[in-house]
């Protein structure tokens, strides 16, 4: 089972690397690693290319885009595993086992997509841990009361993607949240929880670094729930009051 890895960059030299090796060091070896560039200024594309020569799985598109979701479309368009999963270049992975575990879960259980638990890191000390994101098994009835994996952790099937689509830009925050309640919906598709950590995720990304991009967020996390025609006002409350319990180590 071969994996599609993508990673969105842009002027991301400071953490791609790190990003990288995380992706390289894995136990596992059959992926690819597509890196959409948004024509990047700085040294990414550098440290990206120098990493090709000595590793032959690693492709780059490198153009202007519209935000994070046009590139990961992008990603998606150009991926040819039977896995997709995505790796912000800010991140890592948990550990060294988990396409390993993921690709053991995929390959016992007639699922369509795995997801797991997300650690938020400090941004200048990785080891220490700002929030949990500590999921739990798949029910539908969940999505009404709020309830969401983690993005970064979800690994779906392309042929999910070739059913439901791509992310919607009409989203500029929340693409991800339309996208999985689009997928989580549907009854015929079959879900897996992995009970390990999956990725740590440096915090102050877009949805969280101000509060207008909170308020956004918040807006159009309500539009989603309402397009998806999986709730209400009420879901939306539940959905953030759920975040509490993430800070509490």
């Amino acid at each position: 089972m071969k994996i599609s890895i993508i990673i969105a960059t842009y002027n991301s030299e400071l953490n791609i690397l790190c990003s990288l090796k995380s992706i390289l060091e894995q136990s596992y070896n059959d992926y690819e690693i597509i890196i959409v560039d948004g024509a990047s200024t700085d040294k990414t594309l550098k440290i990206v290319q120098d990493l090709c020569v000595e590793f032959s799985d690693i492709r780059i598109l490198s153009e202007k885009d519209f935000g994070i979701y046009d590139a990961l479309n992008k990603g998606i368009n150009l991926a040819t595993g039977d896995v997709i999963g995505f790796l912000h270049s800010d991140d890592k992975f948990g550990s060294s086992k988990i396409l390993s575990e993921v690709v053991n879960e995929f390959d016992k259980s007639k699922i369509d997509g795995v997801y797991g638990n997300l650690n938020y890191i400090s941004k200048t000390t990785p080891s220490r841990i700002i929030r949990n994101w500590q999921s739990q098994h798949f029910d539908i009835k969940f999505l009404k009361k709020g309830w969401m994996p983690a993005h970064p952790t979800f690994f779906l099937k392309k042929e999910v993607y070739d059913k439901h689509g791509l992310f919607d830009l009409k989203f500029t925050i929340s693409a991800d949240y339309d996208f999985m309640l689009r997928v989580l919906k549907d009854e015929t598709l079959k879900f897996l929880y992995l009970q390990k950590v999956i990725t740590n995720m440096r915090v102050g990304g877009t949805s969280n670094k101000s509060l207008r991009n909170i308020a956004i967020k918040m807006v159009e996390d309500y539009r989603a729930i309402r397009k998806n025609k999986i709730g209400g006002i009420f879901t939306l409350i539940l959905k953030n009051i759920s975040k509490i319990k993430q800070f509490i180590n």
